[in-house]
């Protein structure tokens, strides 16, 4: 007897009709003889729901704490529904929410981190017999605060709980047939990948790609979790998510992603002296500001200018952070500009291939696009540039890696939530 972990995103049960439809999988799964945990996104857009309401009632700045006390209700409901689903086909099955299912995080709301599971309570219903439903996205502090991990976080928490468990395998069921090489929302001829090895997962997941969530892909690449992408929309074969890949003939490039969620921070006219960026970086990390791609150009007259990019939603709290600390690093002014992307190729023979960077800065480049700022690594290159022609970079890139498939690619439902 195997055991799986299954996550459904918000669309997936999005409907009390969607919601039987993935009760009935479950079930199937179990009376083929194997044991199931299955972790749930909240339904649909109660999430965004939740988020509105409390803008209403808070003035657009609620409290961090009771911002997780209001969303860990979606996932409860979705639960509990399911359960009530699952037991109306015949079988057995018990809903936890993420603290019951042992979930023990860092004491940081809206992005909480995992630092333990205790999954007594998971393991002793198993044992029992039971379906066990998980709520997502949610776990406790060790002071028995309510936590969020973020968006995303319930394949964070299905990963996770797939490694504590010691799961056969984890299956992340969602609204695509699997990993492509691209949206296929945005290049309908994108394809499908078989396989994809932990690394390039990761660097797609971190890079935009919405199909899984960085720090899922870290926790299965870490605790080597058997990781399968697939449609909560039919049963075609996904995407296995391995540490080794095999590689396509002719096919360096192996994945485009693409970030709208980008800002661009400048510092103009710092002083040139040492120390000077470890202020910068030490106040947006104080601030929990994570920062991308850092350039900083040539010095002249004792002063330097340097760029960085930050979320789209920690950009005030960066710019509110440099400007603290203005009297001791000295700088002429700060400044941001949005509506800006970040395109990005990612593959594992990219390292042993010359040229393939030089091609990503021609096709743009042929588009009359200018390119912002350039981040490298040994399996990807990344390119800000203005967001007005997305789709026509995209579509530029995929074809000139040779990615293009004759067939169109599928697309379920609305886009997963979390």
């Amino acid at each position: 007897m195997s055991l799986i972990v299954m996550k459904f995103g918000g669309s997936s049960v999005g409907t009390p009709e969607r919601m039987k439809r993935v009760a009935s999988r479950i079930v199937e799964r179990k009376r083929e003889g194997h044991q199931c945990v299955v972790v749930v996104s909240a339904m649909g857009d109660t999430t965004d729901e939740l988020i509105d309401l409390s803008k209403q009632i808070a003035d657009g700045n609620p409290p961090a704490r009771e911002m997780d006390m209001l969303l860990t209700t979606g996932e409860q409901v979705s639960v509990a529904l399911l359960s009530m689903a699952i037991h109306s086909l015949g079988e057995p099955a018990v809903s936890f929410t993420g603290w019951q299912a042992g979930m023990y995080t860092e004491a940081v709301h809206a992005k909480a981190r995992i630092t333990d599971i205790q999954p007594k309570r998971v393991l002793a219903a198993l044992d029992a017999g039971q379906i066990v439903i998980v709520a997502g996205f949610q776990g406790m502090s060790e002071e028995g605060e309510i936590t969020t991990l973020g968006r995303g976080g319930s394949d964070t928490t299905a990963v996770a709980l797939a490694a504590a468990i010691k799961a056969d395998v984890c299956e992340i069921f969602t609204d695509v047939d699997g990993v492509y090489s691209t949206d296929p929302r945005v290049v309908k001829c994108a394809r499908k990948l078989g396989e994809i090895s932990y690394d390039e997962m990761l660097e797609l997941a971190n890079l935009g790609a919405a199909v899984l969530h960085p720090r899922a892909v870290e926790y299965a690449k870490n605790y080597n979790v058997s990781l399968v992408v697939r449609s909560s929309f039919n049963h075609n074969e996904g995407t296995y998510v391995k540490e080794e890949a095999a590689m396509e003939q002719g096919i360096v490039v192996r994945g485009i992603a693409y970030d709208k969620n980008v800002a661009r921070i400048s510092i103009l006219g710092v002083e040139e002296k040492p120390g000077q960026l470890a202020k910068v970086f030490t106040a947006l990390a104080n601030a929990q500001v994570d920062v991308d791609i850092i350039v900083q150009s040539g010095v002249l007259n004792g002063l330097a200018d340097f760029s960085c990019t930050v979320s789209l939603a920690d950009r005030e709290t960066a710019l509110q952070a440099i400007e603290a600390i203005r009297p001791s690093v000295g700088f002429r002014e700060v400044t941001s500009e949005i509506n800006l992307v970040k395109v990005s190729i990612v593959g594992a023979g990219m390292v042993s291939t010359p040229g393939v960077a030089a091609k990503m800065f021609e096709v743009i480049s042929d588009l009359g696009i200018s390119i912002l700022l350039v981040s490298t690594s040994e399996i990807k290159t990344s390119c800000v540039i203005e967001n007005s022609r997305l789709n026509e970079v995209i579509s530029a890139l995929h074809s000139a890696y040779g990615l293009d498939t004759e067939e169109t690619a599928f697309v379920g439902g609305p886009s997963e939530r979390r």
